[in-house]
């Protein structure tokens, strides 16, 4: 008898396949003498559609809402139709006797391979192999210690709770805002509550009223210190104040009050986890987090050089221990070398903080693997993300960084200056980064924070100094800084808002809805995102929803708790959610209302963002009208302001306007009107697959036909 395995994507199912002697090369699988190796196309099969339980619900009516089936459905999905056919029929083969789960080891991976099983009612043995990495070595190791699938059973159980808990109450609450304001309204209980921390802090900068202010430095001699009023301010919100300050100081000889010595031992920062990384990588590269886990997929998966990806565990478990010097020495090339040779010659320090098996859970860190890397094969993106994992790796084994925080007070009459600096006194792992003291978090600036590292000369308690002179400097009280995708992932992690492996879907779902907007590294709350925010229910602003769901569907992973009475009240959430939007009498507007009339029914067309750019809708349901938003200049110029007239499209086809002088011309058949770029548009836009000319009187005789059509 063979054994059927499982993967979740067609590249992981090659490398378990090489490796096992899978060499028979077909269509949905590969097969050899002991192993048939086949694959998921992530999921084959989901929930069922409301109209999947009555035709009726194809038609969205509040009336109809909540829809709460009593039992819920699998169907297999449409377009990965053909795959689960193919699944199907290696599950029937009377030659399989058992099956290998080797979807990703988490609870997204179980619940897709679960799904499978149960709408191909699988009914032979099963087993879970449960890996990290994708190496040769990891995959053999995996294979001989496969566990019993039973094992996964309520890690299962919490995936069926969470995904059916997020169909009942999305899809009611996305169709009742939907209808109830005749607008395309997402809500949901992880992306919801994200765009409501961004509109909070959107809040705060709108309320917050800057003001202007000074702070005065004095130069000592050999250092400067900066004024602060007895509470701790610097900021001196009176100019007039400033001058009296510095007439009052300037020339006149103070006392050093007070040296503050302290040695600061600082330890290695935790290795990756995948929430950290993608922070890392935004801040440094300004990579969102979807790119990060893209480019992190492919080193993981195509060149085999880091460990499993989707991890919310920043530790090593104690099994991995006589792995690390070969991790280390395959890293050990070109500007690692220096850094790791070092630690290969000695017995590496292994502490509590690298290695804790009590704070892993389903996978460790994200370390490298023990593949040997060419660096030439990666491309830039994959190169920057290898460089911090390979960093922050080799940072694990260096010791603490050791340096003196030197603290001075200054007293000038009454008036008391303020310095901080440091003294290195052992680089310790800082050395991985070049010695870089700099401060990574810059959600919020602190206005002394350049007087925070000076170079400070040795000085007594004491001692006599003298302000030679003042230097004033201006500045303007800064409202909270939007949030940046490592901030906002900060915060998601804080308040338990997805998964690791789920956040840059979230954030994405939300940018891809006009909901929230990026502008160079900031999230900007759209018009949209600002009333769908008021118009969501209370309970799904905040996070306290996402925290109280992700305890019990723990609870049930670990066999403290029961689906049922979770499922039970996620049904009397989604009555109270649905019956509060029917209730409501707020209204919508939409924000993205363009000047331009729809050709057909002559509506005013919303403006919407896409892959390719901006384009223009109509928002009528029946109508499905859309164009470009971008403006198309013909060569023809007004007579009156002689500026160039933009192409138009109305009822009787194609024609130029002057949009200040609101002069509009029909075209002739003469094709210099319209640009070459242009025609090229037309062409691509209305030719068909036979000749249909090149002039412009041809080509808007087959735009016509095509509208026709």
């Amino acid at each position: 008898m063979k054994t059927l395995v499982l993967a979740e994507k067609p590249s992981v199912a090659r490398e378990i396949a090489r490796v096992m002697g899978a060499r028979d090369k077909h269509k949905s699988y590969m097969e050899g003498p002991k192993y048939i190796v086949t694959w998921a196309l992530g999921h084959l099969v989901g929930l069922a559609e409301p109209e999947d339980y009555d035709k009726k619900y194809a038609t969205w009516n509040l009336e109809d809402l909540p829809i709460l089936p009593d039992r819920t459905k699998l169907k297999v999905l449409k377009e990965t139709n053909h795959q689960y056919k193919a699944v199907q029929q290696l599950m029937k083969r009377q030659d399989v006797g058992e099956l290998v789960i080797a979807t990703d080891a988490a609870r997204e991976g179980e619940l897709l391979a679960r799904w499978i099983m149960q709408m191909a009612q699988w009914k032979k043995p099963f087993k879970r192999l449960w890996i990290s990495s994708q190496t040769d070595k990891a995959i053999k190791d995996g294979f001989a210690s496969l566990k019993p699938g039973s094992q996964f059973d309520r890690l299962y159980e919490s995936a069926r709770c969470r995904a059916e808990a997020d169909w009942m109450i999305g899809l009611n609450v996305t169709r009742a805002l939907t209808v109830r304001f005749n607008a395309q309204l997402s809500a949901g209980r992880v992306q919801t509550p994200t765009l409501g921390m961004i509109m909070d802090r959107e809040n705060e900068i709108n309320g917050f009223r800057s003001q202007e202010y000074e702070t005065l430095t004095a130069d000592l001699g050999g250092f400067q210190a900066v004024w602060r009023a007895a509470g701790g301010d610097s900021r001196i919100f009176d100019s007039q104040e400033t001058q009296e300050l510095k007439k009052r100081i300037e020339g006149r000889k103070g006392t050093i009050a007070q040296v503050k010595k302290s040695e600061k031992v600082e330890p290695h920062p935790l290795a990756y986890d995948l929430t950290e990384l993608q922070r890392d990588a935004n801040r440094k590269y300004g990579f969102s987090a979807k790119q990060t886990s893209n480019v992190l997929q492919r080193l993981y998966e195509q060149h085999k050089l880091v460990t499993y990806p989707r991890t919310d565990s920043r530790y090593l478990t104690s099994d991995m221990t006589g792995t690390l010097k070969e991790r280390l020495d395959s890293v050990a090339i070109g500007p690692y070398a220096s850094l790791a040779r070092p630690l290969l010659r000695k017995n590496l320090n292994i502490t509590k903080r690298i290695v804790d098996d009590s704070k892993v859970t389903d996978h460790h860190a994200i370390i490298p693997t023990e593949q040997t890397v060419l660096l030439n094969q990666l491309n830039p993106e994959e190169r920057k993300l290898y460089d911090l994992i390979v960093r922050r790796f080799i940072s694990l084994f260096y010791p603490a960084a050791k340096y003196d925080s030197v603290a001075i007070t200054v007293q000038v009459g009454h008036d008391s200056f303020y310095v901080k600096g440091t003294t290195v006194k052992e680089s310790g792992w800082r050395e991985v980064y070049g010695g870089d003291y700099s401060n990574e978090d810059d959600d919020r600036a602190d206005d002394s924070s350049e007087h925070e590292r000076a170079l400070l000369p040795d000085v007594q308690q004491g001692q006599s100094v003298t302000v030679q002179r003042c230097h004033i400097k201006s500045g303007r009280t800064m409202p909270p800084k939007r949030y940046t995708e490592a901030a906002l992932l900060s915060q998601m992690e804080k308040y338990g808002l997805g998964t690791p492996a789920t956040r840059a879907d979230i954030i994405e779902k939300l940018v891809s809805s006009d909901t929230i907007d990026r502008q160079g590294n900031s999230m900007h709350p759209t018009g949209k995102g600002k009333q769908l925010i008021e118009l969501a229910a209370p309970q799904l602003r905040t996070p306290d929803l996402t925290a109280r769901w992700e305890a019990e569907l723990e609870r049930i992973a670990r066999g403290q708790g029961k689906p049922e009475p979770f499922l039970e009240s996620i049904r009397s959430m989604a009555k109270e959610l649905v019956s509060t939007v029917k209730g409501s009498k707020a209204e919508y507007k939409p924000h993205n209302v363009s000047n331009s009339h729809c050709p057909d029914c002559n509506a005013r067309l919303l403006e919407k963002k896409g892959k390719r750019g901006k384009f223009l809708v109509c928002p009528t349901e029946d109508c499905g009208y859309r164009r470009s938003a971008e403006k198309r200049l013909s060569n023809r110029r007004c007579a009156q302001c002689h500026k160039k007239m933009e192409i138009k499209e109305g009822k009787a086809g194609l024609y130029v306007q002057c949009l200040p002088c609101g002069i509009t011309e029909t075209l002739d058949k003469d094709k210099q009107h319209v640009n070459k770029r242009d025609q090229q548009k037309l062409v691509k836009q209305y030719a068909k697959q036979e000749s249909i000319g090149s002039n412009l009187g041809e080509l808007l005789k087959a735009a016509m036909e095509k509208k026709g059509e």
